[in-house]
């Protein structure tokens, strides 16, 4: 993991740079808001995506940042719309936007972030790149309605989850992933390739990131220990957990994320369950084999410092302890 480490240290300045600057130009309260998601943090994977894919197709400038800056934007509108419709109280360890600038502000700041976003990637004049940016932020808006309504009439089917997770999480990285590629000119073989990298490390992602709401503390992510439970939010650690129960204790427990009847021994029960039976281990598990799929696409890009380092951040993605 050493080339990666050493890579992002050089390069997450300058995004963080342009992000902040970006921020500051806005006006008034939405300044405030951009700010504050801002500035809480966040790995920044999505931009160091479409940097690595560019650069490892040889693309030489150094105007990189406002397309791969715009990704993190869509990424902070969506966390201010999904916080707010989560009622969330945390995000990445700090208080949710909503709470601190009220929820009108934050969802008309979130607006804006996704139009800052769109106007970000119109700077260069390339249909595609703006092409690729509206269809992610499109594919985003979907899977996050499709969580919505799932939740209103959950169910234990694995396709069903992971079609919400593609689209809520996976497609985004999929697109940063194939923003650096069109802006380095690649052929559409070529750009298919990065985003098929993309698609399967964000399911690796989002897998992980919902093992981890169940096995660590709220110290190392930032958010409530098992609160996509507590939201009714049916994920695959639950899902297998209900796969060994059985048929009537699922159907009760479903009952009561829909009607919001899960009692606090009920949900420190389950949460218990989860732990104890391996069950976020088990989602790593599946994680995997899609961090190899991912790798797997890397195989017809030139060799060189940049695929390594795509190479390591797949990894990386596994080892995840927040």
């Amino acid at each position: 993991m050493n080339e990666m480490l050493r890579y992002f240290q050089r390069e997450l300045p300058g995004i963080n740079e342009f992000l902040d600057a970006e921020a500051e130009a806005l006006s008034g309260l939405v300044r405030d808001v951009a700010k504050h998601i801002i500035g809480s943090g966040g790995k920044r994977i999505r931009p160091m995506l479409t940097l690595l894919f560019a650069r490892a197709m040889g693309y030489e400038r150094d105007d990189y940042h406002a397309i791969a800056c715009s990704l993190e934007l869509l990424h902070s509108a969506t966390l201010l719309h999904d916080d707010y419709l989560d009622d969330a109280e945390l995000r990445r360890g700090r208080v949710a936007s909503h709470l601190v600038f009220g929820r009108t502000e934050t969802i008309l700041a979130g607006d804006v972030l996704l139009a800052l976003a769109n106007e970000m990637g119109a700077r260069y004049g390339n249909a595609r790149l703006s092409w690729l940016l509206a269809r992610g932020i499109m594919e985003t808006a979907v899977g996050e309605i499709e969580e919505i309504q799932f939740s209103k009439n959950p169910s234990l089917d694995r396709a069903t989850y992971m079609e919400i997770i593609i689209g809520k999480t996976a497609r985004l990285i999929e697109c940063a992933c194939r923003c650096g590629a069109a802006l380095a000119g690649a052929n559409p073989e070529q750009e298919d390739a990065a985003g098929e990298f993309g698609l399967n490390l964000g399911i690796a992602f989002q897998l992980v990131d919902d093992a981890l709401d169940y096995a660590s503390p709220t110290s190392e992510t930032g958010k409530p220990e098992g609160g996509d439970l507590k939201e009714g939010k049916v994920t695959l650690p639950l899902i297998l957990l209900m796969e060994d129960a059985d048929e009537a204790g699922s159907s009760a427990l479903l009952e009561a994320m829909v009607d919001g009847s899960l009692s606090d021994e009920q949900y420190a029960d389950i949460l218990a369950q989860v732990q104890e039976g391996g069950y976020s281990d088990r989602t790593r598990a599946e994680a995997a084999v899609y961090v190899e799929r991912a790798k797997a696409c890397l195989s017809g890009f030139p060799p060189g410092e940049e695929l390594t380092v795509l190479g390591q951040a797949a990894d990386f993605v596994l080892t995840r302890t927040k």
